[in-house]
This record gives C-alpha cells, structure tokens and sequence, in this order.
C-alpha cells in the first residue's frame, strides 16, 4: 500500500493504493471512500463529505428504504456489540 501526501499539510485528500482499490480520505475530517479508480475515489469521497457535514435526505422509514434499495430487513442480523477495535 502506498500513501501521497505532504506531511506538513493539515488538508487535503491523501490517496491509499492497494491492489484493485484506490482510497481518497480527507485529512482535515479522516472521512475516507474508495473506488476502483482515483476519480471514483473522488466521487465517492465528495458524497461522504456530504453526508458527514449533514446533508443529504433523512430516510424516515429505514425498512422501506432498504427494501427500495433491494436488501430484505427480515433478513439483517443485529448485534448491538462493538467491533473488536473498539474494545
């Protein structure tokens, strides 16, 4: 994996290569997506940014939504335990 930055710098996006996927984070705010390419790294980053700032839409019916987006809410798991790196 390989890393373009300038270390001085408190902004700016730093690019993370690693075999098929490239990753674009936001230094100021550590808001990171990937993509298969450094443009849909990008892209996808901007929507991040986005939504970590507050915009976007409020989904008022989270089972509605999901099933608008093709995945059955009946079929999700829930675990309110905490990732391992978290402990």
């Amino acid at each position: 994996m390989g890393t373009t930055t300038d270390p001085g710098d408190e902004e700016g996006v730093e690019f993370l290569y690693e075999e098929d996927l490239v990753t674009a984070r936001d230094i100021e705010s550590g808001v990171a997506a990937s993509g298969e390419t450094k443009a849909a790294a990008l892209a996808m980053l901007a929507d991040a940014l986005t939504l970590h700032e507050g915009g976007g839409e409020p989904i008022d019916d989270e089972d509605e939504f999901l099933r608008e987006i093709g995945i059955d809410p009946e079929r999700i798991e829930t675990d309110d335990t905490p990732p391992q790196w978290l402990e």
